[in-house]
């Protein structure tokens, strides 16, 4: 498995890493055993980098994860986790929580889930308008100095809070979504990042299955999140499935599927930049594997960005009421 250093002052890490959510929440139904058993091939193929939050599934995926781990090797391991996001007992959201002594509790109830002493890379979900970042980023900093967790991460925050954080202490990533099809962190997110040595972690890289190349049309399960999603909604999923098939093409002259062609794009903007895969079974974590293979040339980017251009896909990342709390979309 190839490595990656996740940011100047970050861990060294598997170059891609495993997104655990669609294991416990927001995709439908899902199935324990699976899960569990694409936790174990994830392991075995060398990925060590496992991101979780503690509002997934309202504590279900973390618990799931420590199921999986129990017995195995710390070292063989990082955990990414964030925290912050408030539920109802429905699976509502209620905003999001920054504060100092907040902190602490999110994580002392995470460690206790996942059965761990520490956590690798610890952060804010959302960024909580009501806290001061800089308020935020100094509590998981003594949370540092606790030993409790390793390195500081961000999630979903604009270039300004990314350089106030920074001031603060050193961080080691900043989570975002980053895709063929949402590429709004190249403008002054991605510079800033790079600017401070600080990593990326790329999650959403199949635009949640939509340019997975097996997504088809027609509605989702219920309770999928992607039935409020704007992207896959009416006319913008035609136009964005059209996009799809342009990059079938390329896939086919390649002998490769859509989904490596989408993965192998992210792993080629860059060694600071580390794709999340969201698999929940053996058989997409290995194809989304297959794509560390794949290595694209001048040509074959150059043909990807012909067929699909930065902004053409249709629709938000999220509805609006989730796009206004994104500081990154500020």
């Amino acid at each position: 498995m190839e490595q990656r250093l996740l940011g100047r002052d970050g861990p060294t890490v598997s170059a891609l890493g495993l997104g655990c959510m669609g294991m416990s929440d927001f995709y439908g139904p899902n199935d324990r055993g699976e899960s569990i058993a694409t936790l174990h091939a994830a392991l075995d193929a060398g990925i060590t980098l496992l991101d979780t939050g503690d509002f997934y599934g309202s504590g279900h995926n973390e618990m799931l994860i420590g199921e999986a781990l129990r017995g195995l090797p710390r070292e063989r391991y990082q955990l990414s986790v964030k925290f912050g996001a408030l539920r109802d007992p429905a699976g509502g959201f209620a905003g999001y929580d920054g504060r100092p002594a907040s902190v602490r509790n999110f994580l002392a109830m995470s460690l206790k889930r996942l059965g761990t002493d520490h956590v690798d890379i610890y952060r804010l979900s959302r960024l909580d308008p009501q806290v001061p970042v800089e308020d935020t980023i100094g509590a998981i900093a003594d949370m540092v100095k606790a030993g409790w967790v390793r390195h500081v991460g961000l999630s979903e925050v604009g270039a300004e809070t990314i350089r106030r954080a920074a001031a603060v202490h050193p961080i080691a990533d900043l989570q975002i979504e980053y895709s063929l099809i949402a590429r709004g962190i190249e403008a002054a997110i991605l510079p800033a990042c790079r600017a401070l040595g600080i990593g990326v972690t790329a999650y959403g890289v199949l635009a949640r299955g939509l340019i997975s190349g097996h997504w088809q049309a027609g509605a989702p399960r219920a309770g999928d999140f992607r039935g409020f999603s704007p992207r896959f909604a009416g006319d913008n999923l035609d136009h964005n499935l059209a996009l799809v098939e342009k990059l079938r093409e390329i896939a086919a002259a390649r002998g490769v599927t859509v989904a490596q062609v989408a993965i192998a794009w992210v792993l080629a903007q860059g060694p600071d930049i580390v794709p999340l895969v969201g698999a929940r079974r053996r058989d997409r974590l290995d194809e989304s594997l297959t794509a560390l293979a794949l290595g694209l040339d001048a040509a074959d980017l150059a043909a990807i960005e012909a067929a699909v251009p930065k902004g053409a896909a249709r629709g938000d990342r999220y509805p609006a009421l989730h796009m206004a709390q994104l500081d990154s979309e500020r």
